[in-house]
């Protein structure tokens, strides 16, 4: 007796003529309009959204090319400097942190945004480009593709030989494997 109230609750139905189940008539959904009671705005991309003209302040350095002005990760303009993994890069941020040291700086933001970061021209007060005193100390290169050739003639000479990871990766030969 147990096994038959147990066959009739816990097994699966089965059927007398072993033929299948014939198929299940679903009813069709009309499509309605949807009214929204708000009005809906569609969101801005990265580039629509409305720019500051100039960040100020002190700031903090992230590599030879990142700084960050009140929590705001800023790239700096027309250049690159080496990972702080690739030779020269611990020299690159260095170098950015002793023209930065004690000064408040101003960056200019421009409509282009790298990797989550604004992209700003930044000066020290007394009106030097943080980007072209980097070059010109050998710790970072101009980018051409994005500066249109600003900073290359303040490249200090073999450079390019010094700084090979950055230029390879300037023409597509060298990818970072970590990202």
């Amino acid at each position: 007796m147990l096994k038959t109230l147990f066959r009739l609750f816990f097994s699966a139905p089965q059927r007398r003529n072993n033929r299948p189940a014939p198929p299940r008539r679903i009813p069709p959904v009309t499509a309605r309009p949807v009214t929204p009671s708000k009005e809906i705005k569609p969101s801005l991309t990265p580039s629509q959204r409305p720019q500051q003209a100039s960040i100020k302040g002190r700031c903090y350095v992230i590599d030879g090319d990142t700084i960050v002005i009140a929590k705001q990760h800023i790239r700096l303009f027309g250049i690159d400097a080496p990972e702080m993994d690739q030779p020269y890069g611990k020299k690159s941020k260095s170098a950015m942190i002793t023209l930065c040291k004690g000064h408040s700086i101003t960056a200019e933001v421009l409509p282009e945004s790298s990797y989550d970061r604004v992209v700003a021209k930044c000066y020290l007060p007394d009106g030097t480009d943080l980007s072209a005193a980097l070059v010109e100390q050998g710790l970072a290169l101009d980018w051409a593709k994005f500066s249109n050739s600003a900073y290359r003639n303040l490249e200090p000479e073999g450079v390019r030989k010094r700084l090979w990871r950055v230029a390879a990766k300037h023409e597509g030969r060298y990818f970072n494997r970590t990202g």
